[in-house]
């Protein structure tokens, strides 16, 4: 076993989530340790009994949260870890058989960094070679440094992360752009961000539970999605993303084609917009590490 811990946060999720679990325990180089941090109110009855008795067995650690919240669950599987390397997972995956392994390569050959990991998404093709001068995708097969990476494939230094006070809970609902910002944070104390391709997940996206729970921003007129950008543009001060994101937000082919939903999506980027001033005006939420007023 390889001295990383895994730490899945779950939502609403059943038989994929058990599937995903089986198959990290499967791997020739397993983690050390699998935490399981369920905020769902009441599985399905093999779901629960799986859970129970792999927990039973020694197998994985299961915290209940009583709130669904991305980023209080990620705080609480920091918390709870009991490796010094961290490696967070979606819940709905099917990992290469060198997930682990890659991810504890990445870490001796790049001390400090933290890894983002490729992820393969169901449109993605994977023998495609992806090539080193167009845009950056997380489905390249090229290793390279870069300035963001993707919540359900990546690992870091759990001292490291709590030192700058983990993951804040103000990104609520979708938690859209948390990623972002703890970057933001995670650069500006020094951290560089390493993608390593070798460490590889297929995300199969189920259309159930997870942030789907909240349904589609581009149908929806309620602000789930639109908060976490106008908050993560707030916390980073880019103004340019917070004045211009109404405008592009019906800017698409999707309301050319349908202009009915124009009014509902403004609706609901005026909502995410006033609730992420609300929410910066009280201050970032972190675990105990930098001051609340720090970057």
């Amino acid at each position: 076993m390889l001295p990383i811990s895994i730490v899945i946060p779950t939502y609403k999720r059943e038989q994929v989530l058990v599937d995903s679990i089986r198959d990290l325990l499967a791997l020739e180089e397993p983690a050390a340790e699998i935490v399981v941090v369920d905020q769902t109110p009441q599985h399905e009855p093999a779901t629960e009994t799986f859970l129970r008795e792999a927990e039973a067995a020694g197998r994985l650690r299961h915290v209940r949260l009583a709130q669904p919240s991305i980023t209080a669950a990620m705080n609480a599987g920091l918390t709870h870890s009991s490796q010094s390397v961290v490696l967070f997972l979606d819940d709905d995956i099917r990992p290469d058989a060198s997930l682990v392994a890659a991810h504890w390569q990445a870490h001796q050959s790049h001390p400090g960094a933290l890894v983002a990991g490729r992820v393969l998404q169901p449109w993605d093709r994977e023998g495609c070679e992806y090539p080193t001068d167009g845009p950056f995708l997380f489905a390249s097969t090229h290793e390279r440094w870069i300035d963001e990476f993707m919540g359900g494939n990546f690992s870091l230094a759990r001292d490291a992360a709590l030192a700058i006070g983990g993951f804040d809970e103000n990104f609520v609902r979708v938690a859209y752009r948390f990623e972002a910002e703890f970057a933001h944070r995670w650069r500006a104390s020094g951290g560089r961000i390493f993608f390593a391709p070798r460490a590889l997940i297929h995300h199969l996206k189920v259309a159930a539970g997870g942030t789907r729970t909240f349904g589609d921003h581009l149908t929806t007129w309620r602000a789930d999605h639109a908060v976490g950008a106008y908050y993560w543009a707030l916390r980073t001060r880019t103004w340019r993303e917070f004045v211009r994101r109404p405008l592009r937000s019906v800017a698409t082919r999707f309301h050319l084609r349908r202009p009915w939903r124009i009014p509902a999506t403004l609706a609901a980027e005026l909502g995410g917009m006033l609730w992420a001033i609300k929410l910066h005006a009280a201050g970032p939420r972190r675990l105990p590490g930098r001051p609340a007023n720090g970057t």
